[in-house]
């Protein structure tokens, strides 16, 4: 859905401060000061991961970086180069300078350039942030938020002096420097702790978290990982037996004869490309181990099965933590008989095959019994084999990216209930899984800590920083000076020259497609290739070729490229720009 809210409104109704202005401002129209470039559908069919340009999906905004390449035709309406200011246009609407270099602009992303006569662009990249959380917040969806470019440019920004914006710009860098610079160490810590703990999921799956614990213990092993799987095997057919010869004393039936070789035997593992095992573990299918179920989801239409209900269910959205203590949503009775839906007891261990954004491949424990949608896999482990149940966890835990690579479909590849069954699973004997359940529980109760005080870090400077730009937006950061022309005087010029521009005959832009600069390309090939140097700036070249910034640029772009590039881009941190850097032949 998308926005339809007066969005006047919105700046009359906040309350958040970052949608201020002092008194002594004006406010103009985004469109008015800011030229506002929608991307372009891309085809698909160009899309890959090594040749062409970079394309900047709207994934791409926060990471500042893009992993997807274009080959093919382009004009240059839609190159974006450092410093431009884009925002996602689907989602969580963001927005941010780019850092990575030259890139194509793609659908849902638009880029945002400021007329710097009126509007300094690092003003505007301050009070954006605000006004899209503003939208956002006031836009419905069902699915995925949707943001028009038209909302985009009726954003009434607040307008002061064009030397207030300056020194407001200034004051700002000034104050968010070492701010910034503390952040990111957190950021670092909180990757560098993502990372630890990763290691020891892996160290604790493959065993050597416990190495020495085998070794100190192998003469008081007196059960095996392979005997532990015989035993849950052997307990989970003869189950089924004695559940079978119930139903057919309950239908008044003699068993047929051979009955029992319609068990049906779980998948087994293939161990083709798997590692070698520590001594005593044993490979297992999780259909060896467990029972394998999803839900579905009752027709929302059918208000009887809502109402008043008091069944907990749970979607794939839940799995984001690693214990499900509660449901968003409960249906009624009805909805389970109709629907036959499965009450999955507490302690079942769900699995996401599907869902937005990482979803897919997390995994949780249900703390409550509750009902699943079919976004979920369930994994019920009984009798002998609930002794796994911490261990399972961990490796589910590990696995996720394993499980993720397993999907299969095609714009949003699921995991299905046969891949789950399928997956692979080392047992270990039980008295090495509760040393490595300890372990890890131990290591991973102290990454946790460090993590929420990280997180509690994060949003005391999220917070302190908004405080610093609604005093800015409020005219109290920098003082206003009464030497500055008038705000008011800037917005009538902005007016006039809207007017004249609007009077002016509109001429037909022609697209410029790469293809079309083989002279300069021939040209700039030859530099390349006689250059005896590694690297050179686009600043060099300009000064090289002393030709049209425009057509140098294609040029560039065009020889990027191509299937073999002469040199490649790479963005210098020390320089704070582009280098490009010779390839070798």
């Amino acid at each position: 859905m998308a926005f339809s809210k007066d969005i006047n409104e919105l700046v009359t109704e906040d309350t958040t401060g970052l949608l201020n202005k002092h008194e002594s401002w004006e406010r103009v129209t985004l469109q008015d000061v800011v030229e506002v470039v929608n991307g372009y559908a891309f085809s698909s069919s160009g899309f890959n991961t090594g040749k062409g340009l970079p394309l900047i999906r709207i994934r791409d905004i926060v990471s500042g970086k893009t992993d997807t390449t274009y080959e093919g035709d382009y004009s240059k309406d839609y190159i974006v180069e450092n410093g431009d200011l884009l925002v996602g246009m689907d989602g969580d609407f963001h927005s941010a300078f780019w850092r990575s270099g030259i890139a194509l602009l793609n659908q849902r992303v638009c880029k945002l350039t400021a007329n710097e006569n009126f509007y300094n662009q690092k003003f505007l990249a301050y009070l954006l942030p605000g006004y899209l959380d503003a939208i956002n917040q006031n836009t419905s969806a069902v699915t995925v938020k949707h943001l028009s470019s038209k909302t985009i440019q009726s954003i009434p920004l607040p307008l002061p002096t064009r030397k207030e914006q300056d020194r407001l710009v200034e004051k700002l860098e000034e104050l968010f420097s070492e701010f910034d610079n503390g952040i990111e160490e957190l950021k670092a810590a909180q990757t560098k702790l993502s990372r630890y703990r990763q290691s020891l999921l892996k160290s604790a799956v493959e065993g050597s978290l416990t190495q020495q614990w085998r070794a100190e213990n192998s003469d008081r092993v007196q059960e095996t990982g392979e005997q532990l799987l015989a035993r849950i095997l052997k307990q989970r057919r003869e189950q089924w037996l004695q559940q079978k010869l119930a139903e057919f004393a309950e239908k008044g039936k003699t068993p047929s004869k051979n009955w029992q070789d319609a068990y049906p035997e779980p998948v087994q593992p293939d161990t083709t490309d798997l590692p070698e095992l520590p001594k005593g573990w044993v490979w297992a299918t999780i259909d060896q181990l467990a029972s394998v179920g999803t839900g579905v989801t009752p027709l929302k239409s059918r208000n009887d099965y809502y109402d008043n209900g008091d069944i907990p269910w749970v979607t794939s959205g839940a799995v984001n933590e690693e214990s499900v203590y509660r449901a968003n949503t409960f249906i009624t009775r009805t909805a389970v008989d109709e629907c036959r839906l499965k009450i999955y007891p507490a302690g079942t261990l769900l699995v996401a095959m599907y869902g937005e954004g990482k979803t897919r491949g997390m995994s949780a424990e249900l703390k409550i019994p509750a009902t699943i949608n079919q976004a979920l896999a369930a994994l019920i482990l009984e009798g002998e084999a609930s002794v796994l149940k911490e261990f399972l966890k961990i490796y589910l835990l590990d696995s996720y990216q394993k499980m993720r690579s397993k999907a299969s479909g095609g714009v949003q590849p699921n995991l299905n209930l046969l891949i789950v069954r399928s997956m692979c699973v080392p047992i270990p004997c039980v008295r090495e899984q509760q040393e490595i359940h300890q372990l890890y529980k131990f290591q991973a109760e102290e990454i946790e800590t460090q993590v929420k005080s990280i997180k509690f870090s994060l949003v005391a400077s999220d917070a302190q920083r908004k405080n610093i730009l609604k005093s800015a937006f409020s005219g109290q950061l920098v003082s206003q000076d009464p030497n500055d022309e008038p705000a008011s005087v800037l917005l009538e010029k902005i007016k006039k020259e809207r007017e004249a521009l609007a009077k002016k005959p509109k001429t037909k832009q022609i697209k410029t497609k790469s293809a079309m600069k083989k002279i300069t390309v021939e040209e700039l090939t030859k530099w390349v290739s006689d250059y005896e140097g590694s690297s050179f700036t686009f600043e060099e070249l300009q000064k090289i070729f002393q030709g049209d910034y425009d057509q140098l640029k294609d040029c560039v772009f065009e020889m990027l490229s191509a299937n073999k590039p002469l040199f490649k881009q790479v963005f210098d941190q020390k320089l704070n720009a582009i280098t490009f850097i010779k390839e070798d032949k």
